[in-house]
């Protein structure tokens, strides 16, 4: 599902999509119409832009995941502010990209979305990690954190750090199903849904901070 407010734009996207093999299940040019449509769409992966009329691309991130979790947000939007960013991610987005990005980069970050993947432009990665880890303070011992394996633990802190299932095995020479296993059973023990949680979680543990 593609959602902007510029006809132009929107159509491009659409465009691209089918071209590259994606059914584009609805469109969308305001918040309301895109909570409206969703529902009846029922879309994998929702291309949004943030500023759109109301309500803004954050509000929409959170009506749909509350409508259904297992969907996938990715923010196309022309501002690569902090602010928005973090605002998105927050909010459940599970990828950000700038509107200077080329056509191949959307293509590869709507397939990395779709797997499940957190995909960034390149530098808001780390900006999205560093507020979080500012925002979460010294890390504190928690008693009641369940163990991980150590196995889980390593897989856990290169998600963190944005790498895609693909490269995670190839790194430690497992299988992608083996990594999206453990990645699974990581999110089932800390009763988590996403990898943005999980990334927060790494972040608030201190475990990303040896390498």
């Amino acid at each position: 599902m593609v959602v902007d407010d510029h006809p132009m734009w929107r159509d491009a996207v659409e465009g691209d999509l089918e071209a590259a093999g994606f059914e584009v299940v609805g469109v969308a040019a305001t918040g309301r119409e895109a909570i409206a449509r969703f529902p009846a769409a029922r879309p994998h992966v929702v291309v949004l832009d943030l500023q759109i009329p109301e309500p803004n691309g954050v509000e929409v991130t959170r009506a749909v995941l509350e409508h259904d979790p297992s969907a996938r947000v990715l923010i196309l939007s022309a501002s690569g502010e902090q602010a928005d960013v973090l605002e998105a991610v927050k909010a459940g987005a599970t990828g950000y990209l700038v509107k200077s990005a080329s056509r191949d980069e959307l293509i590869a970050a709507v397939n990395r979305v779709a797997a499940g993947d957190t995909v960034f432009t390149p530098g808001l990665a780390g900006l999205v990690l560093g507020e979080f880890r500012r925002m979460s303070g010294p890390a504190q011992p928690d008693t009641d954190t369940p163990q991980l394996t150590e196995r889980e633990t390593e897989v856990l802190k290169m998600v963190a750090k944005g790498m895609s299932y693909k490269q995670i095995a190839e790194r430690l020479v497992l299988s992608h199903r083996t990594v999206q296993n453990h990645v699974q059973s990581t999110l089932r023990k800390l009763q988590m849904h996403n990898r943005v949680e999980l990334t927060r979680y790494v972040i608030e543990q201190g475990l990303d901070d040896d390498e």
